[in-house]
C-alpha cells in the first residue's frame, strides 16, 4: 500500500485550502473529509446535534470509508485532510501506522467565530481540539518524533516557506507551481456537505498568498463563544508550540 498523509484539522481552519493546494500538485489522490461524511451522514451518524429525518447515507459508515481509503491508497499516493475527533474510536497503533501525520492548527478565537456565523446551534462535540491535541500527543509517543505542525495564521502570512517545510517535513517535493490556481474552481465537487457552500471564498481565490495576522477580540462575543473559547485555548497552546517556523 502507498503513503496516505493525513493532515489533521479542526473545522474552520482554511484546511480545505490546504487541501486545495495539495489538488494542484498532481502527483496524488486527494480526499475531503472522508470519515467526516461517515460521521455526519452515515447510516449511523454520530454527530450530536442529529435529528430523526436528517440526511444519511446507507451502507456508509466509518469502516466502510476506512476500507475505500485503502483501496485508493493501494492505487497510488494518497492524500486525506480530515477531523481527529470524527475517528478517536480507532487510534490503534496498528490503524495510526498507515498514516504520515500532519496537523494543521488556528487560533480558536478564529475558528469558533466562523462556525458560530455558519453554526449558530454548534455543538461543542464539533470544535475539535481537545481530540486534535489528544492524537498529536499520541502520535509523538507512539513514533518518537513530533510530527509537522502548521498553524494557519503562518500558512496565511508566508505560505511559500511554510510548504516548503512542511514538504520537507512529511518527504514530498515542494512544488511551488501548486500555491496558485486560477480562481473559479469549484471545491464543491469534493464537498459531501451543503453543496460546498462553506468554500465560497475558496472558489474565488487564486492561491495561498501571503496575508496580514488579523486578530479576533472575543469582548463582544456571545458567553457562550467566550467559554468555548476559553476551553479550547490550552489544547491550541500546546500545539502551537512545535510548530513548523
Amino acid at each position: 500500500m502507498n503513503r496516505i498523509i493525513a493532515l489533521w484539522a479542526v473545522p474552520r481552519s482554511t484546511s480545505t485550502a490546504f487541501e486545495w493546494m495539495m489538488r494542484q500538485r498532481g502527483d496524488m489522490q486527494c480526499l475531503h473529509e472522508p470519515f467526516g461524511e461517515a460521521w455526519y451522514q452515515g447510516e449511523d451518524p454520530m454527530w450530536p446535534r442529529f435529528k430523526a429525518g436528517e440526511k444519511t447515507t446507507p451502507g456508509l459508515t466509518i469502516e466502510s470509508v476506512w476500507d475505500s481509503i485503502q483501496r485508493h491508497a493501494k492505487q497510488g499516493p494518497l492524500f486525506i485532510k480530515d477531523f481527529p475527533h470524527y475517528i478517536n474510536h480507532m487510534w490503534t497503533p496498528d490503524f495510526l501506522s498507515y498514516f504520515t501525520h500532519a496537523f494543521l492548527i488556528r487560533d480558536p478565537a478564529k475558528t469558533i467565530t466562523s462556525m458560530v456565523d455558519k453554526w449558530p446551534d454548534f455543538d461543542e462535540l464539533e470544535v475539535g481540539f481537545p481530540e486534535q491535541r489528544a492524537l498529536f500527543d499520541l502520535v509523538t509517543a507512539l513514533s518518537g518524533k513530533t510530527p509537522p505542525v502548521i498553524d494557519s495564521d503562518d500558512l496565511l502570512e508566508k505560505p511559500h516557506a511554510v510548504i516548503e517545510s512542511f514538504c520537507s517535513a512529511v518527504d514530498i517535493p515542494f512544488i511551488e507551481q501548486a500555491l496558485s490556481w486560477e480562481a473559479g474552481g469549484d471545491p464543491s465537487e469534493h464537498s459531501w456537505w451543503d453543496g460546498g457552500s462553506f468554500h465560497a471564498n475558496l472558489a474565488k481565490s487564486t492561491g495561498l498568498v501571503a496575508q496580514p495576522r488579523k486578530y479576533i477580540d472575543m469582548t463582544d462575543a456571545p458567553s457562550r463563544v467566550q467559554r468555548v473559547n476559553r476551553r479550547m485555548q490550552p489544547h491550541y497552546q500546546h500545539l502551537y508550540q512545535h510548530r513548523l517556523r
